[in-house]
């Protein structure tokens, strides 16, 4: 798997383009920690740290599937480069602002979140017109996956270094002045000057009118509810066994697991369908979500974290073929758009839902909302199997004329091995 991971890290604008990308989605991967931390600093309360932060992801997932369909249509540069800049200017007003007046620092966190750039779905579109083998095209979105948690376990870790070394408003400054200059370097590149969307079908719901993708987003909307809820719950524990650096050993070991879960998913071939697949995989990340409502001590518990991460990017990465396969033609920066709109908006709403039952149950009973969270996923899944269902033989990758990679296979599978 390595080796096939440096071959397409040699290929000419790759390395770039998912570097770039990462750099240019630390703000949107750090927000919620970040905006935690400041409010905190700022003598806020949990309730209004959560209520932060859930304005951000909200605003974050009305904007994302806005800027994806302009990209889809205008092209990456003129919408990504203009949107990262407003995005990190609106984060700059609350760092300078804090949270007095709230309608101020309400806006500006709404404002930062609206025109987060739709980066993520943006650098899926550009693999096949940077990759021209089948393979390498698979094996990149495997690579994306496990490339997004590093920035989610390396990301937790910069706020807090920065929090210790300076303060939370100099993490929100920093990582959001990174996250243009990510944007810059992936908007200059060529293959994002020269990409266009396939012809698509004029159509007011775009990528939503896939039932297959419908589907797929109300499961996603709940794995989103966990992970929120654990950012939120996390703070009072890390607060009680030794401060922040705790908390962000904490969140870091979610990013760990899911990166050591995610290299161990792209390393085989997988036969069978897809839908199927994820449904197991949720099933596991319900369970592993459990045992964190027994609050051992800090080493422990990072080690529990671990493992509650470990089927997260397998889960994201099954998706992203659920995705390719359902989205309309001419849609796909858009419907991955949505896959991280409905991701985020679930993770407002368990940040939101997590501060007031902290306030009266304690940690405990945040962490309690994960597993219960994961389980309503599951059942979402169970629900609308026969609607993610791909019919046999209709997984075919568009490569060549059409940038557009449609109904593609499953990452590490060859053209002959069907998903």
């Amino acid at each position: 798997m390595a080796t096939g991971y440096l071959e397409i890290l040699r290929v000419r604008h790759a390395a770039r383009l998912l570097v770039g990308t990462l750099v240019g989605r630390l703000p949107n991967g750090t927000a919620a920690i970040a905006i935690v931390l400041f409010v905190r600093a700022e003598g806020g309360s949990y309730s209004l740290a959560g209520a932060l932060a859930a304005v951000y992801g909200v605003a974050n997932a009305v904007g994302q599937p806005v800027l994806g369909r302009l990209v889809d249509l205008r092209g990456q540069p003129r919408v990504q480069l203009p949107a990262a800049v407003l995005s990190a200017l609106a984060m700059a007003v609350f760092a300078f602002v804090g949270t007095e007046p709230r309608a101020a620092a309400y806006a500006a966190v709404a404002a930062a979140g609206l025109f987060t750039p739709p980066l993520e779905g943006g650098l899926r579109a550009l693999w096949s017109s940077v990759l021209h083998r089948e393979d390498q095209v698979h094996r990149a979105y495997a690579m994306d996956a496990v490339a997004q948690e590093v920035m989610f376990t390396v990301g937790p870790l910069l706020v807090t270094v920065c929090v210790s070394v300076w303060s939370p408003q100099v993490a929100l400054l920093a990582l959001n002045g990174l996250g243009v200059l990510g944007a810059l370097s992936v908007v200059v590149s060529a293959p994002s000057r020269a990409w266009r969307s396939a012809p698509r079908e004029a159509h007011w719901l775009g990528a939503l009118r896939s039932p297959g993708l419908l589907a797929l987003l109300g499961a996603f909307l709940f794995i989103g509810i966990a992970l929120g809820s654990i950012t939120v719950a996390s703070v009072p524990y890390g607060d009680e066994h030794g401060g922040d650096h705790v908390y962000g050993w904490l969140m870091a070991g979610l990013g760990l697991g899911a990166l050591v879960g995610g290299m161990a998913y792209g390393a085989r071939q997988w036969a069978g369908e897809p839908a199927r697949r994820l449904r197991v995989l949720v099933a596991f990340l319900a369970v592993c979500y459990l045992p964190l409502t027994l609050m051992p001590g800090p080493v422990a518990m990072t080690l529990l974290a671990v493992v509650a991460g470990v089927f997260l990017a397998p889960a994201i990465a099954c998706a992203f073929v659920l995705v390719d396969r359902h989205a309309p033609a001419g849609t796909v920066t858009e419907a991955f758009s949505w896959l991280v709109t409905t991701f985020t908006v679930g993770a407002s709403v368990g940040t939101g839902l997590a501060g007031p039952v902290v306030e009266t149950s304690g940690a405990q009973g945040g962490f309690a909302i994960p597993a219960v969270a994961g389980g309503v996923a599951l059942l979402v899944l169970m629900c609308t199997g026969r609607v993610l269902a791909v019919p046999a033989g209709g997984a075919v990758v568009a490569t060549g004329s059409e940038n557009d990679p449609n109904r593609a296979l499953e990452p590490r599978l060859g053209s002959g091995d069907r998903a």
